[in-house]
């Protein structure tokens, strides 16, 4: 079932209601629902997770859980997602957010090289500042939208061939 192969790769609750960054939520973590594997949750943990993870601060982890507070999704999985972006991956993502963002200003796309330093912020950063923003917002919305549906798509397909399969067991055992 969809459950058995999302719990897999989840983290332990435990280890999540226990992490020193959200703390800040203190018993709002011990929400049932929280915790619950529902087409519901987990497809909006799908869209928070996505969306989080294109923004482009620290500590993106807790927005998603604070996310995942306010709209009861799957916390376990709204925080797992944010980790799209990590040191790796954040260079080629946030590139492509600042080529889409650039597509929105008319004036020419600005070249420049993403570098994970104080140094680079201060220096570069308030030349391509809008187009970034814009185009971490259009590609959050985007692939939360996407996210969000291609969950709720699977869950209806997965769960229709389970009852098909049960109905063909039901009349093999009745013959």
């Amino acid at each position: 079932m969809a459950r058995k192969l999302i719990k897999k790769f989840l983290p332990d609750p435990a280890s999540v209601k226990n992490n020193r960054f959200l703390k800040i939520f203190g018993k709002a973590l011990h929400d049932p629902q929280l915790w619950h594997l529902t087409r519901y949750s987990v497809a909006h943990a799908f869209s928070l997770g996505l969306f989080c993870a294109f923004i482009p601060v620290p500590f993106q982890m807790v927005i998603a859980a604070g996310g995942a507070i306010l709209f009861r999704a799957n916390l376990l999985l709204s925080v797992a997602l944010v980790w799209i972006t990590n040191p790796i991956t954040m260079p080629v993502i946030f590139g492509f957010a600042y080529y889409v963002g650039s597509l929105f200003f008319p004036r020419p796309k600005e070249e420049f090289a993403f570098e994970l330093s104080w140094h680079w912020l201060e220096t570069s950063l308030h030349e391509i500042w809008q187009p970034f923003l814009l185009g971490c917002l259009v590609c959050g919305l985007i692939a939360a939208i996407f996210g969000h549906a291609a969950i709720r798509i699977y869950w209806r397909i997965h769960v229709a061939n389970l009852w098909k399969q049960r109905a063909l067991d039901r009349s093999k055992s009745n013959h």
